[in-house]
């Protein structure tokens, strides 16, 4: 347990809920924390707890689609299942007080090639976030790894300017060898997670939200409470205004 951490007070990101610490006196100034996801239902689901959590402490949380799940709906064309997944994701983010984004590209189409990275390059440098949260880049689904490329090229491209952390989607599963470094506690703020998870309908959410249910309860024993999302921080992020991290504790 001594090498496990809690992302606490810092300015690249202060997930501090395990520590018990409230995030806006934690931070002290407004971060925008962008959570890139491939599909529709991917931020929701390997973070939403956390965005949630950001979300209300004031700081602007937005949910990075790389896709709008044109392929993710059997009998549907991808303009349909388009259409009724970016309804689902414009619900979800309501739901966590989050901005829904698209990124433009075509869900099990995916590209990583020059063109698409500096696409990502540009919207992320519109952006400029604070931190940046994605997928673990060793996972089964192609869509997932392709997402996690382009921000680590938009993360490089930047000069490391903002904070970068990975997460996980289905581990064992999916998301596979995925070590974290940090947790937050999202034991109280869980059922709106759920909430925003189930509200994409056609993805029968209720065969997803089973694995992150698991998930949660496991990286909770992990990090001493009740329920937790994990989250590993690029050893290589030097974020300039980070403050020391704090032992993991439990809440007060």
């Amino acid at each position: 347990m001594k090498r496990r951490r809690v992302l606490a007070a810092s300015g690249i990101g202060a997930l501090a809920a395990v520590a018990g610490l409230p995030l806006a006196r934690a931070v002290g100034s407004k971060l925008k924390v962008v959570v890139a996801g491939a599909h529709p239902d991917d931020p929701e689901s390997i973070a939403g707890g956390t965005m949630a959590l950001f979300a209300d402490q004031g700081h602007e949380v937005v949910a990075l689609y790389l896709t709008r799940g044109e392929a993710g709906i059997s009998g549907k064309t991808h303009a349909e299942a388009a259409a009724i997944r970016t309804a689902e994701a414009l619900a979800a983010c309501a739901v966590l007080k989050a901005r829904a984004r698209f990124a433009g590209q075509v869900d099990g189409a995916t590209e990583v090639s020059p063109g698409r990275y500096q696409e990502l390059r540009a919207l992320l440098d519109e952006e400029r976030p604070s931190l940046v949260i994605t997928h673990w880049p060793v996972d089964t689904h192609r869509d997932h790894r392709a997402v996690s490329l382009l921000v680590y090229d938009a993360w490089l491209a930047s000069g490391k300017r903002f904070a970068l952390l990975y997460t996980e989607a289905m581990t064992g599963a999916q998301t596979q060898g995925f070590t974290p470094t940090h947790y937050v506690d999202i034991s109280a703020i869980e059922p709106r997670k759920r909430q925003a998870c189930f509200a994409h309908a056609s993805q029968d959410p209720a065969e997803f939200y089973a694995h992150h249910e698991r998930m949660h309860s496991f990286r909770g024993l992990e990090a001493g409470c009740a329920l937790a999302e994990a989250f590993a921080r690029h050893p290589q992020d030097v974020s300039p205004h980070a403050l020391p991290e704090r032992p993991l504790t439990r809440p007060a």
